[in-house]
């Protein structure tokens, strides 16, 4: 093992595809951002520049272009910048590449890579701030990985770049400079296995992306509290692992989602309505969600940070439910 940054770990990937395959190319603008981390990718783009392409920004375009070429077996990589740039893209993935291969009868197939970086920037207003997972979520026919760890970014990209499904592989735009270790070699994680991130007995705290490492900040705080909180890491959204979240509510009879997407028709709302339904005997007290309030995100960092989840509204959520502290006003 290796410590290595996101970024790090995304080249590592990326530039072991290229060397096992020669038609293998990445396709995007900005692929790791625009912070110090993007001048990682010049020497990446040094080496292999005639297979690295930077398209005009046209999402809806190059995701189709994408779509089609994956359909006649081009392998790619797909930069779509950050997730709200990726709505002009929905009709494409939600109408083409999701259905390709039960529209053709088995015949096509549409192993699409996109990446895209959710989140909120701390200023970024409504068009650079979207998380929207559980949009992507609602179409069938597509994988998702939502990786923060940068092991778990190599392992899961490298398993979603050599699948014959289309994939959406899901990070934060404040992942790249995130620290970690990263294993050596080849690695892949399967699609559908979440991690424990912390053992606990009182609480289950579930989140993706940045949100499992704002759990386990939660759980750290509630520790000094004398409450012991389980940190679940989904990983993955398609497929779901609903038996590590089931396993860890049984045991704790409490739950907690942290979300950064909105709180109707999310990430938060899916797992709830999940364990409500499947493990509705293990609970102690209805299930808790944290996550963004159904409003544009505004400008105004002071704003965005009352509208938005957090290690502190995690912290309150948990106590609320393990001791019936009321809810801050």
């Amino acid at each position: 093992m290796a410590t290595k940054n996101y970024a790090d770990a995304m080249l590592d990937v990326l530039s072991s595809f290229m060397e096992e395959d020669p038609t293998f190319v990445v396709m995007g603008n900005e692929v790791l951002g625009i912070g110090p981390e993007a001048m990682q990718f010049g020497s990446f783009q040094e080496r292999y520049g005639e297979r690295c392409y930077f398209p005009p920004c046209s999402e809806a375009a190059y995701s189709a272009l994408a779509a089609g070429a994956a359909m006649c077996g081009q392998r790619m990589l797909l930069h779509l910048g950050l997730a709200p740039f990726a709505y002009p893209a929905f009709s494409t993935i939600a109408s083409e590449v999701s259905t390709a291969r039960q529209g053709s009868g088995g015949r096509v197939s549409c192993p699409v890579t996109y990446h895209m970086s959710h989140g909120l920037l701390h200023g970024g207003a409504a068009q650079h701030s979207e998380s929207p997972l559980g949009m992507f979520w609602n179409v069938a026919g597509i994988e998702i990985a939502t990786p923060w760890e940068p092991g778990d970014l190599k392992g899961l990209l490298t398993a979603a770049l050599r699948s014959d499904n289309p994939t959406l592989v899901i990070t934060h735009a404040f992942g790249y400079g995130t620290e970690g270790e990263v294993p050596d070699g080849d690695y892949e994680i399967p699609f559908g296995e979440a991690a424990v991130r912390r053992e606990g007995a009182d609480v289950t705290i579930v989140g993706c992306s940045m949100m499992a490492a704002m759990a386990r900040q939660a759980a750290e705080s509630l520790a000094e509290d004398g409450i012991d909180a389980e940190v679940i890491d989904l990983r993955t959204l398609v497929p779901l692992d609903e038996r590590t979240i089931l396993d860890s509510v049984a045991k704790t009879g409490r739950l907690v989602i942290a979300d950064e997407g909105r709180m109707r028709c999310g990430v938060a709302s899916e797992i709830a309505a999940t364990v409500a339904e499947h493990g509705f005997d293990s609970l102690k007290a209805a299930p808790a969600r944290v996550a963004r309030v159904d409003a544009p995100v505004p400008g105004n960092q002071v704003q965005e940070a009352y509208l938005s989840p957090s290690a502190e509204k995690i912290v309150d959520a948990a106590k609320q439910i393990v001791g019936g502290v009321p809810a801050p006003a």
